[in-house]
């Protein structure tokens, strides 16, 4: 019984430092410019811009990093709206976000989602390819992801899912890390 306490304790810890780390990258300013951002993760407007559809973005008021994943996305090329809001939980179910996929904002874009810190790339691409889906979603707030570069120019490994219309996820693109 005591290596079982033992076990869920150290859960427990390891979740109190996650819940740390993601509420540390909210704060961070949104103003800071990151010298680490490749030229991928900071793409420079293109022609597109004049024929993409507006972008609407849900995010808590005080989050940084929801602020740095909208500056990536404009300088993509993409027009945003942002729009502020204390409560997203209803946003995300309204959007169909499934479940434990959720992350800090919630995107629309042309009757998509674009849950979490999705890369301008991908959403260029789902707008291009326009699949029979809900939209695409980042679970979490992966480092080295837009709007979560790290000063030492880490990136973690991830996974963009794209949402079927049935709720159901599937690989749309794999970000291999660097360590």
């Amino acid at each position: 019984m005591s290596r079982r306490a033992g076990g869920s304790s150290a859960a427990w810890g390891l979740a109190s430092l996650a819940a740390l780390m993601m509420s540390a990258a909210c704060a961070r300013d949104p103003d800071a410019t990151s010298t680490t951002a490749s030229a991928q993760q900071v793409a420079t407007p293109t022609a597109m811009a004049d024929t993409t559809p507006a972008m609407v973005v849900h995010k808590t008021p005080s989050c940084g990093c929801c602020g740095l994943w909208v500056e990536h996305m404009r300088q993509a090329g993409f027009t945003v709206e942002v729009r502020d809001t204390d409560d997203l939980a209803p946003i995300k179910a309204g959007l169909g976000v499934p479940y434990g996929k959720g992350s800090c904002h919630t995107a629309e874009i042309d009757g998509y989602v674009i849950e979490g810190h999705v890369p301008a790339e991908d959403v260029r691409r789902l707008l291009t390819e326009r699949p029979k889906a809900r939209g695409l979603v980042l679970p979490g707030m992966p480092l080295g992801s837009p709007g979560m570069e790290m000063p030492d120019g880490r990136v973690q490994s991830y996974t963009v899912e794209l949402v079927e219309e049935d709720g159901s996820t599937s690989t749309f693109r794999r970000v291999e890390g660097d360590r």
